[in-house]
């Protein structure tokens, strides 16, 4: 039975990035720490999350742009030496649809306001939605990923 599918989601921003970070880069995101400034409708919606040592964020990665006939299937970055893949298969940005998912490490917790390290997201991206961290949600044991994602990330964080 084929279920009806929706043709438009309707999402807004709950916050921004605050980073030094302006142009988008492929690595080293590891040390950079940013700040998500809540709307003003959601100050206090961070109560709670000093508890918790990590938290994991949705990002609108407003500068990404998908083209199919040049995203669809590519070497991850670009490299010559990546194999030729799927962009489901792949963390890029320039996506179908432009998400990014980070977890990162609680630095500080405000009223409006989150202190993060590792968020890999340039100044002023809109955020989605925080999640706190959750080990028995949110992490696999044992993972398996092809060989070439290893190389890929040698430098990304």
């Amino acid at each position: 039975m084929c279920k009806k599918i929706m043709n438009e989601i309707k999402l807004k921003p709950i916050g921004y990035v605050s980073s030094s970070v302006t142009e988008r880069m492929d690595e080293n995101w590891g040390e950079i720490t940013s700040r998500i400034i809540l709307q003003p409708e959601y100050t206090g919606a961070l109560s709670g999350l000093e508890n918790f040592s990590h938290a994991i964020i949705v990002t609108y990665l407003h500068q990404a742009h998908y083209e199919k006939e040049k995203h669809l299937r590519r070497r991850p970055k670009g490299l010559d030496s990546m194999p030729k893949v799927g962009i489901l298969s792949q963390r890029a940005k320039n996506r179908p649809n432009p998400i990014g998912v980070t977890a990162v490490k609680i630095m500080s917790v405000g009223n409006d306001c989150l202190e993060v390290k590792g968020l890999d997201a340039i100044n002023d991206t809109p955020i989605l939605d925080i999640k706190p961290y959750y080990p028995q949600y949110d992490r696999i044991d044992s993972p398996s990923v092809p060989e070439w994602v290893d190389r890929l990330m040698e430098n990304y964080f």
